[in-house]
């Protein structure tokens, strides 16, 4: 298993048949990083329902694709082209867990 130290997810839903070569053109022109610089960057269709992570190991590129048998993808709102998460969050986000919920901060109403 790929276990990437830093994840960035790319918020804009893109098309799935996109392969190595479109998807680091799409880092390097939209989002303006280097997609060999050791980051992995997550991509997502509009459905939410299949990921593909693109990273490179130091001699090659990865591109790994994932597919939910039930539900979908939790994936941040679009704003920023890019949204970095931790390990974490990365390991339950391809689990198919709702990890923003896991990570919010309690309301200041509650009362415990």
């Amino acid at each position: 298993m790929i276990r990437p130290d830093q994840v960035f997810l790319h918020t804009a839903p893109v098309d799935m048949r996109w392969s190595i070569d479109r998807l680091s053109l799409l880092i390097q022109q939209i989002d303006g990083r280097s997609p060999c610089d050791g980051t992995a960057y997550g991509f997502t269709n509009r459905n939410n329902s299949r990921l593909k992570l693109l990273i490179w190991d130091g001699t090659g590129v990865w591109l790994c694709h994932r597919r939910l048998h039930k539900g979908h993808f939790r994936w941040p709102h679009p704003g920023d082209a890019l949204f970095q998460m931790s390990a974490e969050q990365w390991r339950w986000l391809t689990t198919g867990v709702d990890w923003q919920r896991l990570c919010a901060t309690p309301s200041a109403h509650w009362r415990v």
